[in-house]
């Protein structure tokens, strides 16, 4: 069986960047696939946003990560990259947690090398561990990816550029010496302007991933075209799910308070707009129907005579 680690990988051997919108939840990464991406990413912060209601600042739990992970990759057809924050303790911990993960079916984590509680890596008052700890962190998810599901990516990422007095130096210092123990990819959080982003492209000894948040932190806008010619091969779209969802819910409660009635007209209409069929058809109903008249007794499908609501078959 294909896992989605193979399959990243097998994208990952390409020479074209691979772009991943950021989504939060199963029902926004079942958006992205319907679209059609080669990779999926699941955003730790509106993971966190979406599904406890606190922002990224160490608040959420694994579980209720691995959850997110596990449900989304099960909705969609493509692999999934999923934040691991920083593996939820020390490294006994990240092997539990990188175990969690792969039985979740996701085909890649990153793992940062922040504090506890860790924060947004956009965010003042980020802090790393010291880079010896954090070394033998990479390796220990390095090793539990080789002993259950050698596929699986592993994504190492230094947020030390952010911190009091760090630099980018000590930031790509640190992620070539995740590489050397065994991390798939590495991420350098936070340059600051096109300058850095290209030296992180020509310094960072293997495969190289570049997080896009723009104005919402320390990285700038910078053309994909761009980042491919710099040497990058991942580009994540980290939170766009998430403020897409806060900015148009936004403006439909807006309209929907003073007109009800109106607004949801409106919605209906822009839904209809949309070339994903009815809402029942991309909830996946015509799929339940057909579990049904395979696996139930005949006589249930008489549930369905003379009775009302819209068709839920694709029929």
């Amino acid at each position: 069986m294909t896992t989605s680690g193979s399959q990243l990988r097998a994208r990952l051997r390409d020479d074209d960047l691979l772009v991943c919108p950021g989504v939060h939840d199963p029902l926004t990464a079942a958006v992205a696939d319907h679209v059609g991406f080669d990779a999926i990413y699941m955003t730790g912060y509106g993971t966190s946003l979406s599904k406890v209601g606190y922002p990224d600042a160490g608040f959420i739990t694994m579980p209720e990560m691995i959850e997110n992970a596990a449900n989304i990759q099960e909705r969609i057809s493509v692999p999934l990259i999923a934040d691991s924050d920083n593996g939820y303790g020390n490294a006994t911990n990240v092997v539990r947690t990188v175990r969690e993960y792969v039985r979740a079916g996701a085909g890649a984590i990153h793992l940062e090398d922040q504090t506890f509680p860790k924060r947004c890596g956009h965010t003042k008052g980020r802090q790393v561990i010291p880079e010896e700890e954090a070394v033998g962190k990479i390796r220990a998810a390095a090793d539990v990816r080789d002993e259950r599901d050698e596929s699986f990516v592993i994504i190492a990422r230094s947020d030390a550029r952010g911190t009091g007095g760090g630099s980018l130096g000590e930031a790509i210092d640190r992620v070539n010496a995740y590489l050397d123990v065994g991390a798939d990819v590495g991420f350098v959080e936070g340059p600051t302007d096109a300058g850095e982003v290209r030296r992180v492209g020509r310094e960072v000894e293997g495969p190289a991933l570049y997080n896009f948040v723009g104005d919402l932190g320390t990285s700038p806008y910078l053309d994909p075209d761009d980042l491919e010619r710099w040497g990058f091969d991942v580009v994540l779209f980290p939170v766009l799910s998430t403020l897409a969802t806060i900015s148009n819910v936004h403006a439909a409660m807006e309209t929907f308070a003073e007109d009800p009635a109106t607004a949801m007209r409106a919605v209906d209409a822009d839904f209809d707009a949309t070339p994903v069929g009815s809402l029942h058809e991309f909830s996946g109903f015509p799929e339940v129907v057909e579990w049904e008249e395979r696996y139930l007794p005949g006589g249930d499908r008489e549930k369905y005579e003379g009775s009302l609501g819209d068709e839920v078959s694709d029929e």
